[in-house]
């Protein structure tokens, strides 16, 4: 088996193919929440499975009540290795509104940014950026000797529409999805030069209300006053979730919820994580959210409440 320095060295050596690659899938526009590129998301899998086959994968695309899964094997020469399972996702985000990008979301390039040269591109950092690193490294493995353990890769396409058929997948593949271990890279890292080991992500349950007053579309000029308005109910639900303290309000909400250990919160205020600097990057000047609790520990120890979106009216 070859040395970490000969893995490297070949990255190294395939860096232009390894872009030329990303921007390949970075061109394919599998929005998942959008069923007008259905189409791309089945694209974007076949592409990942023949590039997996490619290198030694046994690789297929998996058919769901949604967007396809793609699952991959591959064994390492020697026997009693772990078992890695890698998860990873194809599909990206809406790119609406088009005006606020400065070219096109599915025509990726290469920016120098302040910080260094930046691939520009929807999906780029969420998570065809992350997913194909593992497969460049994997591939980096196959051509100086092999892979030091045996490789599950499982990709979906309905991450950003919450994993609806993720469950039912799972549980229908259990047999052939059991691992040692399971790389979930759909995170970054801590600054440009500093890698980053997740060991816990923040899940997701949500609910759409929708609030009916009147039988029928009203006129404010004819009603408006006499009548009660769903958008304000709506807005007094919204404005009454956080107290003044920013706690959520919600009963029984923190119940089970443990305070950060002292150690742990030791170990993150050594990381000299710059608030202003974080919330600058979006334009934003003052945290909210909890305000006897950090910005760190908001963002990765605390349960939130969010609102997603709102509509009403006409």
């Amino acid at each position: 088996m070859a040395s970490i320095e000969d893995v490297l060295d070949r990255l190294d050596a395939d860096r232009q193919g390894a872009l030329d690659r990303l921007f390949a899938l970075l061109r394919i526009k599998s929005i998942s929440t959008d069923p007008a590129f259905a189409g791309e998301c089945a694209k974007a899998a076949e592409w990942l499975a023949q590039d997996l086959t490619s290198i030694g994968f046994e690789a297929s695309v998996r058919p769901t009540a949604g967007h396809p899964m793609v699952v991959a094997h591959i064994k390492a020469k020697q026997r009693d290795v772990p078992h890695v399972l890698f998860y990873g996702h194809y599909d990206v985000q809406p790119v609406d509104p088009l005006n606020l990008w400065d070219g096109d979301p599915f025509g990726p390039k290469i920016v120098d940014a302040a910080t260094g040269p930046q691939v520009f591109g929807r999906g780029a950092a969420d998570d065809k950026g992350q997913l194909m690193t593992f497969v460049e490294a994997c591939r980096a493995f196959i051509a100086t000797g092999g892979l030091p353990c045996d490789v599950t890769i499982m990709l979906e396409g309905e991450e950003e529409t919450g994993s609806p058929s993720l469950p039912a997948f799972l549980a229908d593949n259990k047999k052939e999805l059991s691992a040692d271990l399971a790389l979930v890279c759909d995170t970054g890292m801590w600054d440009r030069a500093t890698p980053a080991i997740t060991t816990m992500l923040r899940g997701l349950t949500l609910e759409e209300v929708t609030i009916k007053a009147a039988s029928r579309d009203l006129h404010s000029g004819l009603y408006g006053g006499a009548a009660v308005n769903p958008i304000h109910v709506l807005s007094k639900i919204i404005a009454d979730l956080h107290d003044a303290q920013g706690r959520v309000t919600l009963l029984n909400f923190y119940d089970g919820v443990e305070d950060l250990p002292e150690d742990v919160a030791s170990q993150w205020r050594a990381l000299d994580f710059d608030e202003g600097a974080f919330l600058g990057e979006v334009g934003l000047s003052i945290p909210a959210g909890e305000k006897d609790r950090s910005v760190l520990e908001q963002i990765w120890a605390r349960p939130t409440m969010d609102v997603n979106g709102v509509w009403g009216g006409y």
